[in-house]
């Protein structure tokens, strides 16, 4: 089985490739960028996809768009630091074939790569409980109207991160950062950034 690997992180990749080869006959390649990435699957057509969220310099769900642009059939595995519901979902709807935390366990871990292998879906189960949830109670539908960018700013938010460390950590402009947030303020229908705060905090208990 090939699988490709793609984390901008050296540390997170021989971690994942060292769990991962516990799969019999796996072989594995890496990929620190999207250029990269895309080369390797290119030459490699691999079986499985892992692919970080959260890419530095670029969006690991637009990353995910071109692999499927390249091959509609690709089975991609997204992993992520984040374990919240939403970012599940946004990469489902994006065409993820499944989605898992980086605090999950190795055997489920190995359990969702080899479901998506064979062509199945895999939502960590946790979160996959979470969505269920929030998709029966009806909760969540503010965060649908909004882009992936500015749920992370919303989460960095929560965090306690200013304004300027926000935009420092997303490596974008502080004025990128203040207009996300005036746009978050128009959608959610609130008036203060203590307001984005609040639902931010509301977001990371759920």
């Amino acid at each position: 089985m090939k699988i490709l690997l793609v984390d901008d992180h050296v540390l997170v990749r021989q971690g994942v490739r060292r769990l991962l080869s516990a799969i019999p006959s796996a072989d594995i390649y890496e990929a620190a960028t999207s250029y990269e990435s895309l080369t390797v699957f290119r030459q490699q057509s691999p079986d499985v996809v892992v692919l970080d969220i959260s890419l530095a310099g670029s969006s690991g769900l637009e990353l995910l768009k071109r692999f499927l642009i390249e091959n509609p059939n690709a089975k991609v595995l997204m992993l992520s630091m984040h374990a919240e519901a939403i970012y599940a979902a946004r990469a489902v709807q994006a065409g993820a074939r499944g989605y898992i935390s980086k605090g999950a366990s190795a055997e489920e871990l190995v359990t969702a790569v080899l479901r998506v292998a064979e062509g199945k879906r895999y939502v960590e189960r946790e979160i996959a409980t979470d969505l269920a949830m929030k998709q029966f109670s009806g909760d969540g539908d503010l965060l649908e109207r909004l882009t992936m960018r500015e749920i992370e700013i919303l989460r960095l938010l929560g965090e306690g991160k200013s304004l300027s460390a926000i935009a420092s950590t997303l490596g974008v402009a502080y004025k990128t950062v203040a207009n996300a947030c005036s746009l978050m303020k128009s959608k959610l229908a609130v008036e203060r950034t203590a307001d984005l705060i609040r639902m931010a905090l509301e977001m990371r208990k759920n």
